[in-house]
């Protein structure tokens, strides 16, 4: 803002209203800002919805019936259990009379609580394979897992196959599923099962380096040998049948306990344990094979004086895995993207286990240091992971709890918008029959003169062909040009072209800049007759637009009138798209709040007044930005009945840019709200003021500005279904709004006898122009609660708009 300089070259302080715009200029670009983040954290909140239930990013390919000519005959024949301590690929088999119990696909909040209580009744521990989009919504499940005693693994975090993916997919599966694990328990883990995966002979070609890397980054890869195919709903003894290891072999048994429904193993899973513990096996983790395993090696080291016993375990090139090895490689060591809470390996070959021991007993041997044992693939999650995984546990939390919010204003939106239609359509249907009768009249003919008020700062652009227009009018008139303290000489072109045009009947009065209501005001009091039409400067009317303006005010009941703006230079692609909004939105909105008694707006281009209605509720009001609309719900309050003449007709020059559309809309959105929080009490009132509480108020709220301001989310869910769900029916139904818009269009567009073509912009402004006023009335919005205030605001003029039969159609 520039400090003005007075006629003798002397700086001076910058008046009140200077000071505030320049205040409110200062806030304007942190409120866009605030409210392009609001959408963007919008569309956050979607895409990490969106992935966490796989639309985003997700892939469904399951690879089978690859080759395995590259992957050592040693690993296709070993057991469940794969390691690769030194680089060296080994395998772990189930010690006999030993299960260990596995689940898949979880945590599931039907069917893993039931499986956790049922394995806790029958004091077994298990090993669970969990998805970490799983896990990141339902935390509490896994901490209740780790606390009871069981031991869990990665299962990826969308659940893709991980052959198919880059190394940058496959390390983005395992590290987002070891920060939701440390969000969730306070853990990481070196457990790792691959989605669609069996048994060690089905690894090929593709996976086989997977599982490679994964070892080498400290991971334990665990197989299945008996699968209870619980999946394909065989019915329960069925699934008890397949779960057997057969002639007493231990196993690595699969079950899962999510990935659809679940009740057959919910009620197979009690009888099998129990049938298992009568046959006389024992149950553990896959941490408690491995020891069990050491624990068998050991012994038979020492039975054979230090030799190493191989029972039980293969290598790719004759590696013998001794116990020490076998912990050393559940424990992570390895180098590069280890599973630990901070990046390290487990010393010694020790468990390392660092502090995940639950509180209680684990029905093993009731001892802490026993279900470290069956725990020691756990890591305690410290440092940056633990607060990241924290982070992403809020996240999700915040997108499970949004998503269903959105989708319910969606519904609520959705239902507003084709609400909204269908009462436009039927009223505006029905007011244009009613108005348009041979036989309607208001009352007498009106036919005495009026005052025209045109308030004007710098309009020196369209001062002369506004009061061209006026000195063609078929009703008689006087004109008062109110001159706001323009410095462009707007006073001197409208007394020449009064001149000029022979019009005695203009008076021009200047004042100081005081603003627009300042201006209507002091034309107010000095109009000379008992009716007055306000328009702005920058206006044109048609001949017989007062004429037809004033005819309503034969009946003693309306105190003000409407009129018909019309967007004269509509032949850009901005103006287009407002001559498209002013024929379907306002007009069509004036014909149903006309009907319905709550019109809530008399538009500043072209209205007319009692001039004592509008003493009696105290003037234009400079309270809010809208005094168009203040005044007019002022009138409604005082009793008088407000109308729309469609027959009186204006030409406005709208905003040709969209800095200019911007700002006049920023305005018009803002001080829309100020006035409705004004006359907030008109919903408790009695009588008229009651009655456009009560009814006008709520449909302003719901049309102009809930629904505006969530309509986004009809486009963002288009667009997010388009690129993530299902492109052909999100386009589809994107395509059925868009022709039942176009209907609507085009009923208003009859019934205003325009050309149709302008409706072929109609798409492009679907996708261009409603998303900006979007952001507008989410601006407007914001500034209204930060308690923001602007000032009346000047658009710069071309005077493109002549006399109206200059207007193109």
């Amino acid at each position: 803002m520039t400090t003005p300089t007075s006629s003798r070259g002397r700086r001076r302080a910058p008046s009140r209203i200077e000071r505030a715009a320049g205040r409110a200029a200062a806030l304007q670009k942190p409120r866009v800002i605030l409210a392009l983040l609001i959408l963007l954290a919008l569309t956050c909140v979607m895409l990490l919805d969106g992935y966490l239930r796989a639309e985003v990013g997700g892939d469904n390919r399951v690879r089978s019936g690859a080759s395995s000519s590259k992957v050592p005959d040693k690993i296709l024949d070993g057991g469940p259990i794969l390691t690769f301590r030194g680089g060296q690929a080994t395998t772990v088999s189930v010690p006999s009379k030993t299960i260990a119990l596995t689940f898949d696909d979880g945590p599931n909040p039907t069917w893993t609580p039931q499986v956790l209580k049922i394995l806790e009744e029958n004091d077994v521990p298990g090993t669970f394979f969990l998805v970490g989009s799983m896990v990141s919504r339902y935390p509490s499940i896994v901490k209740s897992m780790v606390q009871q005693g069981n031991e869990v693994g990665i299962h990826t975090f969308t659940h893709v196959d991980l052959s198919y993916q880059s190394d940058a997919r496959v390390n983005r599966e395992m590290q987002q599923t070891q920060l939701a694990l440390a969000g969730a328990a306070g853990i990481t883990t070196t457990l790792f099962r691959a989605p669609y995966s069996s048994e060690t002979d089905a690894i090929d070609n593709y996976s086989w380096p997977v599982y490679q890397k994964l070892g080498k980054e400290g991971y334990t890869s665990v197989f299945v040998d008996t699968d209870s195919d619980d999946w394909k709903k065989p019915g329960v003894s069925k699934i008890i049948k397949w779960a057997t290891p057969k002639k007493n072999k231990g196993a690595s048994v699969l079950f899962h306990d999510a990935g659809g429904e679940r009740s057959q193993t919910i009620k197979a899973l009690p009888t099998y344990i129990k049938k298992m513990k009568a046959k006389g096996y024992t149950f553990t983790t896959i941490s408690g094979v491995i020891e069990k395993r050491n624990a068998t090696n050991r012994e038979s080291a020492a039975a054979s004086n230090g030799t190493s016993g191989t029972s039980g375990t293969s290598g790719t090139g004759g590696q013998t895995a001794t116990g020490v090895a076998e912990a050393g490689a559940l424990a992570g060591a390895g180098t590069g993207n280890t599973p630990t809470g901070e990046g390290g390996t487990a010393p010694n070959g020790e468990s390392g286990n660092t502090g995940t021991a639950p509180n209680g007993q684990n029905g093993q041997n009731g001892s802490a240091s026993a279900t470290a044992r069956l725990q020691a693939a756990h890591r305690t999650a410290t440092g940056m992971t633990l607060y990241e995984g924290k982070a992403l546990i809020v996240a999700v939390a915040i997108a499970e709890w949004a998503l269903p919010v959105l989708s319910y204003l969606l519904l609520v939106v959705g239902v507003a918008v084709m609400g909204r239609f269908g009462m436009m359509l039927l009223i505006a249907r029905r007011h244009y029959r009613q108005r348009n009768k041979r036989r309607f009249s208001w009352g007498p003919t009106v036919t005495g003169p009026v005052s025209v008020i045109v308030p004007a700062y710098n309009e020196k652009e369209c001062i002369a062909n506004t009061l061209e227009s006026l000195a063609q009018s078929t009703h008689p008139i006087e004109v008062i040009v109110v001159d706001d303290g323009s410095t462009d000489g707007t006073s001197e072109i409208a007394r020449a072209a009064a001149d000029k045009l022979g019009m005695a009947n203009v008076r021009v009065i200047r004042q100081e800049n005081a603003g627009k209501p300042a201006a209507l005001n002091n034309g107010v009091r000095n109009a000379t007759y008992d009716i007055v039409i306000m328009m702005d400067g920058d206006t044109v009317f048609e001949p017989d637009a007062v004429h037809q303006l004033v005819q309503p005010f034969a009946d003693p009941e309306v105190g003000a009138v409407a009129g018909n703006a019309k967007v004269g230079n509509r032949n850009t692609v901005i103006g287009a798209w407002q001559h498209i909004e002013y024929v379907m939105g306002f007009n069509l909105d004036r014909r149903m709040y006309d009907l319905l008694r709550c019109m809530p707006t008399i538009p500043g281009a072209i209205g007319a007044f009692r001039r004592d209605a509008v003493l009696q509720v105290g003037g234009m009001s400079e309270d809010t930005l809208a005094e168009d609309t203040d005044i007019t719900i002022a009138m409604h309050r005082a009793g008088w009945r407000v109308v729309y003449q469609e027959h009186a007709k204006a030409w406005t020059e709208a905003p040709g840019s969209l800095k200019q559309l911007w700002s006049q809309r920023y305005r018009w959105s803002y001080g829309t709200m100020q006035a409705l929080w004004k006359h907030r009490k008109s919903l408790t009132d009695k009588g008229p003021s009651g009655r456009f509480g009560r009814v006008g108020m709520p449909l302003v709220v719901l049309f102009q500005i809930v629904t505006p301001v969530f309509a986004p989310l009809i486009d963002v869910f288009t667009v997010y279904s388009m690129i993530f769900v299902d492109f052909e029916a999100a386009l589809l139904a994107w395509l059925a709004v868009l022709g039942i818009q176009l209907a609507c269009a085009a009923y208003a567009f009859r019934l205003d006898r325009e050309q149709y073509r302008y409706l072929l912009m109609m798409p492009l402004q679907q996708l261009a122009y409603r998303q900006m006023m979007y952001l507008v009335l989410i601006h407007s919005c914001i500034t209204a609660l930060t308690g923001g205030r602007l000032r009346w605001q000047k658009l710069k003029r071309t005077g493109e708009v002549g006399t109206p039969a200059g207007v193109s159609g």
